[in-house]
């Protein structure tokens, strides 16, 4: 297979198969915190809180004895099926990673906007940090639209998209 071609075949012939993405779950330092930014700064939605989360399966789960978790879902608009879910471990927490982008392991969460620069200057003003100005893609399947990445109060590296104009 060359670079630029894609297996289309199913990967198994069991009799399960792949659903769509449920959610991305981002385990943070301070949950009140990330809902300040997420909800109050990015706008994004809060749609569930469950502050102490620590039934025994979540012990099975994350493989941290008597694991007590504090979550807050988000959806990034009222109608988008994916959610986006913080975690803070109330216990059993661990020092924080680096999260440079050029760090295997290290993620990033991309949101569609249709208005970027509009998007940055208004995200700015509110306090974001962002690693650079608005990027225009100059190569690849998304030439001609802006990009730009930015941080959460954990140093998430999030990313904000806006493809070209006819694409939105």
């Amino acid at each position: 297979m060359n670079g630029n071609t894609v297996n289309s075949e199913s990967p198994s012939s069991a009799s399960w198969h792949w659903g769509g993405v449920h959610h991305v779950g981002l385990t943070v330092a301070d949950l009140e915190r990330s809902i300040r930014f997420y909800r109050d700064v990015l706008g994004f939605a809060l749609v569930r809180r469950r502050p102490q989360v620590d039934s025994e399966y979540v012990a099975q789960q994350t493989g941290f004895p008597g694991a007590v978790l504090n979550v807050a879902s988000f959806r990034v608009t009222p109608d988008s099926a994916l959610s986006l879910e913080l975690v803070q471990y109330v216990n059993q927490t661990g020092p924080p990673v680096e999260s440079g982008t050029n760090r295997a392991g290290a993620s990033h969460l991309c949101v569609r906007v249709d208005d970027l620069r509009a998007c940055h200057a208004e995200l700015s003003a509110k306090g974001v940090r962002f690693k650079s100005e608005p990027v225009t893609i100059t190569a690849g399947p998304n030439i001609g639209g802006l990009v730009v990445y930015f941080y959460d109060p954990d140093g998430y590296v999030l990313e904000l998209f806006e493809p070209q104009d006819g694409e939105r």
